[in-house]
């Protein structure tokens, strides 16, 4: 049994068959963009990975225009496919100066460090 399957059949209530279960993968219950509180750091745990790329570009050019010199993206360790993506997009972003793994109390391995120039 599929998992996602499994987890549907957790929703099934045979007393009250209103309920509905949660939506599809590519079903999208906004309208419009979900706006995001700009910080110093942005953890990719809840972002779906198709939507990763998007996310961190949007979020380095908000992070610069509001000031921030260093920021830290959290990609989580696992076998560093995340981390590998989000430092090509730093390589290719141009106001990236440098970048480097966060110290262990602030992600290690699960983080890395971006340090932006000041905004023009």
């Amino acid at each position: 049994m599929k998992l996602l399957e499994f987890w549907r059949g957790l929703w099934k209530n045979e007393e009250d068959e209103d309920i509905e279960p949660p939506l599809d993968a590519d079903e999208d219950p906004f309208d419009e963009p979900v706006v995001m509180e700009i910080r110093d750091v942005i953890d990719l745990h809840s972002i779906p990975p198709k939507q990763v790329k998007a996310v961190i570009v949007e979020y380095l050019i908000e992070a610069r225009a509001h000031g921030f010199r260093r920021v830290r993206i959290i990609h989580g360790k696992g076998i560093g496919v995340q981390r590998e993506m989000v430092r090509k997009i730093l390589d290719r972003t141009p106001f990236v100066t440098g970048y480097h793994d966060a110290p262990p109390e602030a992600g290690g391995l699960g983080a890395t460090i971006a340090t932006l120039d000041a905004r023009d």
